[in-house]
């Protein structure tokens, strides 16, 4: 695969190896392919500044949708059933860990369930079935799947050296003498709810009601330093390093809790909230009583107090794996498709808050539909953007989006602490593929093979009526 890379202007935030990093840790990583080439180019332009992500950095939503378009592309040409030659050709779960064809380690995954759950979801055998009755009649009904992993949690340092950076991220808990708490990150939530989900984190860690903790982010006066919230990094490394110092707080007030009880430290036991003897379970003390003693009756030797801070550089990234399916009818004589039915699997490991995940998954789906559908940027030869105010770009409203079917996977990180592997990015990221194979899939028996996104309604249409594929963004307005 080759990549060219419009950098823009000149370089915010990127590297040139940036670009093409996040082609090779995604592209085909949850296919079993032995080998793999790749080529990018980056390419100076009069463009906005090069680096700013759009819900994806590193160019990883590039390389999903090449992935899933040329995997379509690929089971039409074989005429093999694409859902079939997905589930013949993705990693399966006794393969794991799994290298891919360019190197990087997927540690966990069942993506066949996925596949099965999200074509049973979907009705994929009935649909096929409507389908070729519906061709008889003269409509145009077509299905899109998009399997999809990607790399989250940037990033080990291992791996992220060749940006220049360790990519740790950091967390400080400190537990006052009434019990309460306040804890403090490196990452600031940009409305993903990071104040809900890590107050979860320390409550599931040490018992304390997420009400009595108090978050706080984004001050870097008194922060510990972060590397910030991008790349879906958040949960698989700044929450990781919620849990780990929570666990670090547990730990101190086992000491604590073994000289309140007056016994050895290896005889106290815990659950949510309470260390007990292990041989006399109705003794016990609560986190609280800890708390509170951590100040006022410390055993001998042991500083005063409850707090402790933590840096987590995870030891590799986090593999997310999502299926999402679309199913479309095309209007033949106006180029209009409209979206029957979306069935979204997703595999993030453990979820913390599920609210707050099928939140993100609706919202990225969102974005996915917008992108496959209407959403487009294009700049005039002097390098103004043309299309920079709501009345010409377009953004999809209740009424344009689709309904959403959401279900879910579990397998956890074996590396992670709570066995989280991130949300954030997958649906915009694995979702245009499923929009966009679905139409294309609906007009593949009229010869044409391609048309670049946005699938906008007279460009399907000049597709049909010529029979030719189309490429490239739609044309630059101009007052003339």
């Amino acid at each position: 695969m080759h990549t060219d890379s419009d950098h823009g202007a000149f370089f915010s935030d990127a590297q040139p190896s940036k670009f093409k990093i996040g082609l090779m840790h995604s592209a085909f990583a949850c296919y079993d392919i032995p080998a793999a080439h790749l080529t990018a180019r980056g390419v100076y332009t009069n463009k906005a500044p090069g680096g700013v992500a759009y819900r994806c950095s590193f160019r990883v939503t590039e390389a999903m949708f090449f992935q899933e378009r040329m995997v379509q592309a690929a089971a039409d040409d074989l005429g093999i059933d694409q859902a079939e030659f997905r589930r013949v050709n993705l990693v399966h779960d006794d393969d794991f860990p799994h290298r891919t064809a360019f190197g990087f380690l997927t540690d966990s995954g069942q993506y066949a369930k996925c596949l099965d759950i999200g074509l049973e979801a979907i009705g994929y055998k009935d649909f096929l079935k409507q389908k070729e009755e519906a061709k008889k009649r003269g409509r145009l009904l077509g299905i899109g799947i998009s399997t999809m992993t990607e790399p989250l949690g940037a990033g080990n340092s291992r791996e992220y050296d060749i940006l220049g950076i360790k990519m740790f991220d950091s967390a400080e808990l400190r537990v006052h003498m009434t019990g309460k708490a306040i804890l403090r990150t490196g990452a600031k939530s940009q409305g993903q709810g990071h104040e809900t989900t890590w107050a979860q984190i320390v409550a599931h860690e040490l018992g304390i009601p997420a009400d009595d903790i108090v978050v706080e982010e984004g001050d870097t006066d008194t922060a510990p330093f972060g590397m910030g919230t991008y790349a879906s990094r958040s949960t698989p490394v700044a929450g990781a390093a919620v849990a780990m110092v929570s666990r670090k707080i547990r730990a101190k007030a086992r000491k604590i809790a073994a000289h309140l009880l007056e016994v050895s430290e290896e005889d106290v036991e815990w659950e949510l909230g309470r260390f007990y003897v292990r041989s006399a379970p109705t003794r016990g003390v609560t986190i609280q009583d800890c708390a509170f003693a951590a100040y006022t009756n410390m055993p001998d030797g042991l500083e005063p107090g409850l707090e402790n801070v933590s840096y987590y550089d995870p030891p590799n990234l986090t593999w997310p794996f999502a299926c999402y399916i679309a199913t479309v009818e095309v209007d033949p004589q106006t180029g209009v498709w409209d979206v029957l039915k979306v069935v979204a699997v997703d595999d993030c490991g453990v979820r913390i808050n599920p609210m707050i995940v099928e939140g993100q998954i609706m919202g990225g789906l969102t974005e996915a539909y917008a992108m496959a559908s209407m959403q487009f940027i294009t700049f005039d030869s002097e390098g103004n953007c043309v299309g920079s105010n709501y009345m010409d770009y377009l953004l999809p409203t209740a009424w344009e989006t689709p309904g959403f079917e959401l279900h879910e996977v579990v397998t956890p990180c074996p590396h992670h602490p709570i066995g989280a592997k991130g949300i954030g990015e997958c649906a915009t990221v694995g979702g245009p593929a499923a929009f966009v194979n679905a139409v294309m899939d609906a007009v593949k028996d009229t010869g044409v093979r391609n048309i670049d996104m946005p699938l906008l309604p007279d460009r399907v249409y000049e597709a049909l009526t010529t029979k030719k594929d189309i490429s490239g963004f739609p044309p630059v307005k101009t007052d003339a």
